[in-house]
């Protein structure tokens, strides 16, 4: 697997750190877990849009681009950090917002909202769930083609085989310190939102013989909706790299900790994001990672994860949607 024939902008130095959750492991009674910290990733507050945007954000400046579009639901973490990125290398950014339920975006929320401001978000435009968010960014690549601009538009999440090959990249970073550190895994867990970390981790993965079950924990769609999406971005992502496909049988989308949809609370999730908070003093989001570590949490307490076993839990980032959910996360009837 080789990527450095791919053009990348590197937003951090280095790789995240890998960690140990010994408190959490006690508490849970179970399989010794770890942490790849994707919420230290570069650009603001992080997360894993980070690694997508290094290479999208290059092939956009490589085509002359001084424009990024994108779409994402409100509270976007891919929002937030698309904007970033355009402001560290000084193009202009036009969001568009797919308000997924009903009367939840407010420009005037805290969370990533707040940071849209912070980073001089001045094109953000909502419409409603089901719009054909293809043709929003094309309207939007028009009008700035017609102000003499150059527009360079991003699929939602930055799934794309491009985006999807920064999480190929975190696979081979998983497997070094695994090698370095004297750790081996018997299986890694992470968020399957838009698909492009899952898909890339698995193609990473596969690309590597790496030998490692890949779990995703769904935070929007049904279990076989998804695992489709997966596959068909892991096997585009595997032809872009020149590497094997991965087969259809080593994609696992969990949709158990869906709950009643998209950003929508769980007690489960309110549970995860307090007990990780709790025990080892690291955040999680509302939307994806805190729902994903619910899945861990629930993969253990019924005996799908054992003792004796090593687990690894894909930090998606995040936390700053936090202090738009404190309500929720204070919420007797979802903290009991």
């Amino acid at each position: 697997m080789n990527l450095a024939r791919f053009a990348r902008r590197r937003y951090t130095p280095g790789f995240t750190p890998l960690e140990p959750l010994p408190r959490l492991s006690a508490a849970l009674g179970g399989p010794d877990i770890w942490i790849k910290r994707d919420d230290l990733l570069g650009l603001a507050a992080g997360g894993n849009k980070t690694r997508k945007l290094e290479f999208l954000v290059a092939e956009a400046l490589a085509q002359g681009a001084d424009t990024l579009i994108t779409v994402g639901a409100p509270q976007s973490n891919h929002c937030r950090l698309t904007l970033a990125a355009a402001a560290k290398e000084g193009l202009a950014c036009r969001l568009i917002i797919e308000e997924r339920v009903p009367g939840t975006y407010n420009d005037a929320a805290l969370g990533n909202n707040l940071l849209f401001d912070l980073m001089g978000a001045q094109n953000v435009r909502v419409v409603p769930l089901g719009t054909d968010l293809a043709a929003e960014m094309a309207e939007e690549a028009a009008l700035v083609r017609a102000e003499g601009g150059v527009p360079y538009a991003i699929a939602g999440g930055g799934s794309t085989p491009l985006g999807a090959l920064g999480y190929a990249a975190c696979a081979a970073e998983i497997m070094a310190q695994s090698f370095d550190m004297g750790v081996a895994f018997d299986a890694i867990v992470v968020a399957s939102g838009s698909a492009g970390t899952h898909s890339g981790l698995l193609a990473g993965l596969v690309a590597l013989n790496a030998g490692v079950p890949l779990t995703g924990i769904n935070v929007r769609r049904a279990r076989a909706e998804q695992e489709g999406n997966v596959h068909r971005l892991a096997v585009a992502t595997a032809e872009l790299m020149g590497t094997p496909a991965p087969a259809r049988d080593a994609v696992i989308a969990l949709d158990d900790w869906v709950g009643p949809g998209y950003s929508l609370p769980t007690a489960d999730m309110v549970r995860a994001v307090r007990m990780l908070a709790a025990q080892e003093g690291i955040l999680l989001d509302p939307v994806y990672s805190g729902k994903a570590m619910a899945g861990l949490i629930g993969l253990v307490e019924r005996g799908d994860f054992t003792a004796g076993q090593r687990l690894c839990f894909v930090h998606t980032g995040g936390s700053p949607s936090l202090h738009a959910y404190a309500r929720d996360l204070r919420d007797p009837a979802l903290n009991g």
